[in-house]
């Protein structure tokens, strides 16, 4: 699992110092790597035993393990070629490896068990991979409403309810565009699903369920450009769960 990921998994347990902590190591991973614990624990004015418990918080033995996974996670980076077809090749396996690395039953049972599924995208190509989202489902007689801009989900907020599913498709999980909506959802107690870009972002600590996918920019004629193509995979993968568990479901009756 990534360090980002393994963030936002623990982000709840995390204190202003934690966070200040992994800012500092995220942006100097290269040189984090190479750092004792006492000598990342001068560069952040911080004790070594609270980046211990840090380390314990996200799930590490200790610090050592910790900066072995960071190691680890940045060889990886170092190993690719710095190209546009590379970088693909390499989104698209850091895609299939999270979709492999996730337990999808939970995610299942929600869509499967709800009233109407509502599927909300932050921008136009997020609303073309909600409509994907919609084409897929109804081969397995799930009808999902997408949401078509947030007038739309202005009104309709207020009539949904727990025994609804709210998916969210954003590329930076910035919720900025839609946070009174997503709070509501979030204070009435509603099961929703992020499907982002792996980042620590806002909309997938708010929500009850996550999905990622890796995307990186292509930068081009001095701008950046994201490829959706991930999300399509990550439907893909989701839909097959979901027949899996609905025939599994079948077969209980």
């Amino acid at each position: 699992m990534r360090l980002q990921e393994i963030i936002n998994d623990n982000y709840n347990r995390l204190s202003e110092n934690d966070l200040y902590i992994l800012k500092y190591i995220l942006n100097h991973k290269k040189e984090c790597c190479n750092l004792g614990i006492n000598e990342l624990a001068k560069k952040c004015n911080i004790s070594r035993t609270t980046i211990f418990r840090l380390a314990k918080k996200l799930g590490f033995k200790g610090y050592s393990e910790f900066k072995f996974h960071l190691k680890w996670e940045e060889d990886q980076v170092n190993q690719e070629e710095k190209d546009y077809i590379e970088s693909l090749y390499k989104d698209i396996n850091e895609t299939i490896k999270l979709t492999k690395e996730k337990d999808f039953e939970d995610i299942c049972r929600l869509i499967y068990n709800a009233e109407r599924v509502f599927v909300y995208g932050t921008g136009t190509a997020q609303l073309t991979v909600a409509g994907e989202l919609k084409r897929t489902f109804l081969v397995a007689h799930k009808y999902f409403h997408v949401i078509e801009g947030y007038t739309e989900f202005e009104v309709i907020t207020p009539s949904i309810t727990k025994d609804d599913v709210v998916i969210f498709i954003s590329l930076s999980g910035n919720t900025t565009s839609f946070q009174s909506c997503i709070n509501e959802v979030s204070m009435k107690g509603i099961n929703s699903i992020s499907i982002t870009n792996l980042s620590n972002n806002q909309l997938s600590r708010m929500v009850s369920h996550n999905l990622y996918v890796t995307t990186t920019p292509m930068n081009y004629k001095n701008g950046e450009n994201y490829s959706f193509s991930m999300f399509f995979i990550l439907i893909e993968t989701l839909f097959r769960y979901y027949i899996k568990y609905q025939e599994e479901q079948g077969s209980k009756v």
